[in-house]
């Protein structure tokens, strides 16, 4: 089931950040997202597995993120992938992270329009976050132009909405432009939202639930909560930061 609202927990790893105990172990990204999945798990709407920095170890990687997706359980799962190539690629990119990762959602770019969109589009039972508004700096150099007296990201809100699909859709809108999602939030009350920026991007958690009212939306949450502490005791840090981060966002 899609979740409507709350706090999206990401996990993407980086060894030179978790704590010094765990680091020196063979299952290090194992054992710190097992900790941090444990902390969060009866708060959090979903979890999101940014594919990248698990592909960065290599083969090591790629196995604890299939571990991870296991930990997860029956939790709601995002492939943060953020995929989009001509159709076949498409294709079989969906199948990666449907079939094979499992994961209820995925991310992906619209760029090179619907039929690479698509494929991801056609499995049912599934979410497909678009790119629409980007939290970070250059978000400005293509998605704020102006097409037809519209900006690029809303123009691609509007056309993927009228394409044909059996999965749900939804939007990838930035934490960090809170003006911008209550105005599409007010043009697309019903979209669902995938809000990443919170914390350390500089999305502040209360503005931009204020920002977002009542439409569905996840509010991811990465750096701010995964290495607010890295001494043995981070996990009971996590959970604590987790919960108030998560009473913000519901």
């Amino acid at each position: 089931m899609i979740p409507s609202n709350g706090l999206c927990v990401g996990l993407d790893v980086d060894l030179s950040k978790i704590p010094l105990h765990l680091r020196g172990r063979a299952d290090a990204i194992v054992a710190f997202n097992e900790a941090i999945i444990g902390a969060t798990r009866h708060v959090a709407a979903c979890f999101k597995i940014n594919l990248a920095f698990y592909e960065q170890y290599g083969r090591e990687g790629i196995d604890a993120m299939y571990a991870t997706r296991e930990l997860c359980g029956t939790s709601y799962v995002i492939a943060d992938a953020k995929r989009g190539d001509i159709g076949n690629t498409s294709a079989a990119y969906a199948k990666a992270v449907f079939d094979d990762l499992r994961a209820d959602a995925v991310t992906v770019s619209p760029y090179m329009g619907s039929d690479s969109v698509g494929p991801f589009l056609a499995v049912p039972n599934k979410m497909v976050y678009v790119l629409a508004l980007t939290s970070n700096a250059g978000s400005h150099d293509f998605q704020r132009c102006m097409v037809d007296g519209e900006p690029l990201y809303e123009r691609v809100m509007r056309t993927a909405l009228a394409w044909e699909r059996r999965a749900d859709i939804g939007f990838v809108v930035g934490a960090t432009h809170a003006a911008e999602l209550a105005a599409l939030r007010s043009s697309f009350p019903d979209a669902p939202f995938l809000v990443p920026g919170v914390g350390s991007q500089g999305g502040d958690a209360a503005t931009i639930r204020s920002a977002n009212g009542t439409g569905p939306a996840v509010y991811n949450v990465s750096r701010g909560l995964l290495y607010i502490d890295a001494t043995e005791d981070f996990a009971t840090t996590v959970r604590v930061e987790a919960e108030r981060l998560a009473a913000l966002l519901a």
